[in-house]
């Protein structure tokens, strides 16, 4: 087996740069294909964006929402880096392995948490509005 250095790798130049986007949708691709939560997290941001536009929020929330929901994207992507990490290394049941995965998916989950709690904080005034408004 030939053994290639790591700077050949590494090589520069605007083909690899371009590469590099078609890689990073490969990651998307495959995290929205095979990843449950992923396509959950894809779900809620769609309608976060359509409530965004309902309650016609203003500029601050739209970039704390899109924040969030870009935090909580690129952890569940990192999620999902780690676990396959995991899996490459090993694939045995392994107290190491479980706690790499675990804290993995609880970073997501944090995130998500706090994904919602910045919703409540956004959302809570324009549906008091809009609930003292009906009645």
């Amino acid at each position: 087996m030939t053994k290639i250095s790591r700077d050949e790798i590494k090589k520069r130049g605007l083909k690899r740069f371009f590469k590099s986007f078609k890689y990073s949708i490969d990651g998307l691709i495959y995290a929205y294909k095979y990843e449950q939560s992923m396509l959950i997290h894809v779900i809620v941001t769609i309608l976060v964006i359509l409530v965004n536009i309902f309650f016609g929020v203003n500029g601050t929330e739209w970039l704390i929402s899109l924040m969030a929901i870009g935090m909580v994207l690129a952890a569940e992507l990192i999620n999902t880096a780690i676990e396959a990490v995991v899996d490459l290394v090993t694939l045995e049941i392994h107290p190491l392995a479980k706690i790499a995965k675990d804290c993995g998916s609880a970073a997501t989950f944090v995130l998500a948490m706090m994904a919602a709690a910045i919703g409540i904080v956004i959302y809570l005034p324009y549906v008091m509005q809009l609930v003292g408004n009906i009645f």
